[in-house]
């Protein structure tokens, strides 16, 4: 029997119950999701690096962005409150959409 130690999306249990298995779980609280979650985000980035075709690589940011969703509850914000902060952040020093890398910065 496999063991998996790892934070799963809420739906999980019934997927596996509908397929005739039957699994353990345990509901973490706040100090112990936010661990879990930091890890799942590093295993999802890692997925999302390892894409290799574009649908598999924007399933992989949904992951991302769904985790992210669900940090933002932990920290007393909604999803939308954190799209206004982007936003502000995006107004005051651009997006990524140029494109632009740094390599220096003389004095």
């Amino acid at each position: 029997m496999p063991l998996y130690h790892k934070l799963v999306r809420d739906q999980i249990p019934t997927i596996i119950a509908r397929n005739g298995k039957k699994a353990t779980f345990r509901t973490l609280n706040e100090e112990e999701f936010l661990v879990e979650a930091k890890q799942k985000l590093h295993e999802e980035v890692a997925e999302y690096e390892e894409a290799t075709a574009t649908e598999e690589a924007v399933e992989e940011l949904a992951d991302l962005l769904e985790l992210i969703y669900a940090l933002a509850r932990t920290h007393g914000t909604t999803p939308e409150q954190l799209e206004a902060i982007r936003l502000k952040k995006h107004d005051k020093r651009g997006g990524f959409d140029d494109k632009l890398y740094l390599i220096e910065v003389e004095d």
